[in-house]
């Protein structure tokens, strides 16, 4: 469902007060109202290394997230800004500008060791910002990357192997960019130009060794390959002389180095065209609510002294949906019903027909709008409304079938008996003149249409109360023989018995009617729970699949490069036997 966002600025989604993190509620109430997919950029870096400039070109704005003008870090806590997505319809653009790493005023690098894991948990792009060049000291300033799997857990009872596979998390990790501002280097390797890209990928390289110095070398290095395997670089030139950079906001475009202008306009395309969607695990897409929810729960965690868990937020997240997806389904359900059931129904078959098709939309309702439904918990819970709903909808029937039976009974059989009670009967002959107009009566009765359910019921109850009125008449018609008075007791008492088998038998019938239903509602439950988990099951295959690729990507990518090392060794060796001198033959 489309939603429109007015929101002309920043606002702090997370504080950061005294190294505690709180979520703002206005921050939320705004999540709340966007019902799109959104796409989620995050940017983390060094403070002052002009993070916030980025964030508001991709808003297509000069001004916005706050740059600050001195060496202290400006922004404090993850800031967002909603706005329309430019080129994804239907979709929302959330930037988030998270504050300065590495800030000395903080001293406590635990805290920016936590908005870094918010960033990535938060994002489908992760944009990492630095100064100059990729060497040792900018991979040592992201360490904060080797801590992920400390920061982390991808299940709340993980196997002894899956912390120690960081490969794991490769299925709702983000995408990996790394901005470099003012990069001075040449793009080139062995005399060759090269690509940003490939200047990443050449600063990835592992060291052969297994001492310290290597390992310390080669973890950052490793996590980023593992953790990132869709990585993207963009270099930027400085913007404009040192002297006019506490002004860049204000600077117009033409004042900007040009060079720079292009390289900020193809960040901003590339960013802009290939970030996805927010997606969790079984490409579950997130939306502002569901955006909202992962926010409370990584940060309640956090603040507890708990370690955030990707399995315990989208289960987190499913309880608040799927609970939405019972209340949307019965809604529907009540809608239906409204509008399409009129009472009393002529049979209890229609009543349970038209309860049947309206079931069967909301359990599509509920599945559409459900997920992670374990044990089918939510959906059982469904399934007992529904049933509840039925079942009153079955003893509304009977009740507006029974009002409308006795007050048409009421209308047309009063007549007869205030006749009866004038004396009108009390005469030679009156009995069968009774029965003639009683047997007149029950025609006119049976010929009006949708009585419903209680017809034969609520006739029967009626005469039976009336049973003292006939008999009278019965036993003081001086017309009547004592033999014909005995044989009419009997028939009475046959037509009652008749009536009594007759009334059993529709409370039979009514019975396996109710029984059937059930089997259809229980079997239409399965079906589309059958559905439903074919479908999710192929999407786990889909997210296993990927996971595998990349791992083997990644596994490839290494032994080509330990291949290469190698063949790069042997060709040195067999360039130093080839300036070897031959020895000397002594005869």
């Amino acid at each position: 469902m489309a939603s429109e966002i007015h929101m002309p600025g920043p606002e702090c989604l997370i504080e950061n007060i005294n190294g505690r993190l709180l979520v703002n509620p206005e921050a939320l109430k705004i999540l709340s109202a966007i019902r799109q997919p959104v796409v989620v950029v995050a940017i983390v870096g060094l403070y002052r290394t002009g993070k916030s400039y980025l964030m508001n070109k991709l808003a297509g704005k000069n001004k916005g997230f706050s740059l600050g003008s001195t060496v202290q870090s400006h922004t404090k806590g993850i800031w967002m800004w909603c706005v329309p997505h430019p080129k994804k319809p239907d979709h929302t653009l959330v930037l988030l500008d998270t504050e300065g790493l590495g800030d000395v005023e903080k001293g406590d690098n635990q805290n920016d060791s936590w908005i870094f894991a918010l960033a990535v948990l938060l994002s489908s792009t992760f944009v990492y910002n630095s100064i100059g060049t990729i060497n040792q000291q900018a991979m040592d300033q992201l360490h904060y990357v080797t801590e992920l799997t400390h920061r982390i857990r991808a299940k709340s009872s993980p196997d002894k192997h899956e912390v120690q596979d960081s490969a794991n998390f490769v299925s709702f990790f983000p995408d990996f960019v790394w901005t470099l501002r003012d990069f001075s280097l040449e793009l080139e390797a062995d005399g060759q130009a090269i690509t940003a890209d490939e200047y990443l990928e050449n600063s990835l390289k592992l060291k052969q060794g297994n001492d310290k110095k290597t390992k310390n070398f080669n973890e950052p290095r490793l996590c980023i390959r593992k953790f990132f395997p869709e990585k993207k670089c963009f270099i930027f030139d400085r913007p404009a002389p040192r002297k006019y950079l506490i002004h860049l906001e204000q600077l117009q475009e033409e004042d900007l180095n040009p060079e720079f202008r292009e390289q900020v306009a193809d960040f901003c395309f590339y960013i802009l065209s290939h970030s996805k969607a927010k997606t969790l695990s079984g490409g579950i897409t997130v939306n502002g609510p569901r955006l909202e929810s992962l926010v409370l729960t990584y940060v309640n965690s956090i603040n507890s002294g708990d370690l955030p868990c990707l399995e315990t937020a989208v289960l987190a997240l499913a309880e608040i949906e799927n609970l939405a997806a019972v209340q949307k389904a019965i809604a529907h359900y009540d809608q239906q019903m409204g509008q399409k059931l009129k009472l009393p129904t002529e049979t209890l078959q229609e009543l349970l027909d038209l309860h049947r098709a309206t079931e069967k939309e909301a359990i599509e309702v509920f599945m559409k709008n459900s997920f992670k439904d374990v044990d089918q918990v939510f959906q059982k819970k469904l399934g007992d409304k529904l049933e509840a709903k039925r079942d009153d909808f079955c003893k509304q029937n009977m009740k507006a079938s029974s009002d409308y039976c006795m007050a048409l009974i009421q209308d047309i059989f009063h007549p007869l008996y205030e006749d009866a009670k004038q004396g009108n009967f009390s005469k030679p002959g009156g009995y069968y003149l009774f029965i003639k107009k009683m047997n007149e009566l029950k025609n006119k009765y049976h010929q009006v249409p949708r009585k419903g359910v209680q017809t034969e019921e609520t006739l029967r109850k009626y005469l039976d109360s009336k049973d003292g009125v006939a008999d009278a008449l019965l036993q003081t018609d001086q017309l009547l023989t004592e033999k014909e008075k005995e044989i009419e007791v009997e028939r009475m008492k046959s037509e009652a018995a008749e009536a009594a088998n007759k009334m059993l038998e529709e409370m039979q019938k009514k019975s396996e009617q109710m029984m059937q239903e059930k089997e259809a509602s229980y079997q239409e439950h399965v079906k589309q729970l059958t559905e439903k988990m074919e479908k999710e099951r192929a999407q786990l295959a889909a997210d296993q699949e990927r996971v595998l690729a990349l791992k083997l990507q990644e596994q490839g990518r290494l032994l080509r490069e330990g291949f290469q090392k190698e063949s790069m060794k042997l060709q040195e060796e067999i360039v130093a036997l080839q300036k070897k001198p031959p020895p000397c033959n002594i005869l």
